[in-house]
């Protein structure tokens, strides 16, 4: 079995035909997912589905681009959101500078002010970097220094070294499509020599279809064609693949096990 640990089950595209999705998906070998929101106005939505499906967990928190419109968020307002047993990560949250949606000053606010909920309550902390590594790096550094938090950094496309700074701060990877793309050579150079015990695969969907689907509405049911592109990447099995990620996910995600 394996795990989508990113999706967007209620974004377009997807919440259509939400359990046509999920069905999918489930035969296609995936076990479990974690339901990825963006906004304040999702929590509900994005938890709802989780208590309704068994096999379906949610994450809270504000992307970077959402970040203008959030930033009078407090920290006690995340804090009561986690506190439902059924989300089990803080996020997505992070820098987005190639897009530039929202100010970056506010962007590394709401980044350190989720990083501190993360340390406050074990959930791990999921981790949005896009043409930010270099402010990434430093703001999870600075707050490392203050305690330690677990997390990922989700749908990896940055360099070895960005790799190597999560990877000592005890943080993992997660795979998406992207690492299938016949243009993402130095991303498959990475994930070929991640350690075995810090690697997750994801989709990201609706979003980064894996080849062969390259170019369609993206499922979770596809994050088997990236598991096995990456299994062959790492000269692994699919299968041992498959075993490793889904116990990664739930070593991280520590409260999947209630």
């Amino acid at each position: 079995m394996l795990v989508d640990s990113h999706c967007h089950l209620e974004y377009k595209g997807l919440v259509e035909d939400q359990q046509g999705v999920l069905a999918r998906a489930r035969e296609a070998g995936i076990g479990a997912f974690l339901n990825i929101s963006t906004r304040r106005s999702e929590w509900e939505q994005v938890v709802g589905t989780a208590r309704r499906e068994a096999d379906v967990f949610a994450s809270v928190g504000i992307h970077p681009h959402e970040a203008d419109t959030h930033a009078d968020l407090d920290e006690a307002a995340l804090l009561s959101a986690a506190e439902d047993p059924r989300v089990i990560g803080i996020g997505e949250t992070g820098l987005d500078y190639y897009y530039d949606h929202s100010d970056r000053a506010v962007q590394r606010d709401l980044f350190r002010l989720h990083i501190g909920v993360a340390r406050r309550t074990g959930l791990p902390i999921i981790v949005h970097t896009r043409d930010a590594e270099e402010d990434t790096a430093a703001i999870l550094r600075e707050e490392w220094e203050k305690g330690a938090f677990p997390g990922l950094i989700h749908c990896f496309t940055a360099s070895a070294e960005f790799a190597r700074t999560a990877l000592d701060l005890g943080l993992s990877i997660s795979l998406s499509g992207i690492v299938t793309f016949k243009n993402a050579r130095d991303l498959q150079a990475v994930a070929r020599d991640l350690p075995a015990d810090r690697v997750l695969v994801e989709t990201d969907a609706p979003f980064l279809a894996p080849v062969p689907h390259r170019g369609q509405v993206c499922e979770p049911a596809f994050v088997a064609n990236t598991a096995r592109f990456v299994a062959e990447l790492r000269g692994e099995e699919p299968e041992t693949l498959a075993d490793s990620t889904t116990a990664n996910f739930h070593r991280l995600f520590t409260r999947t096990a209630a």
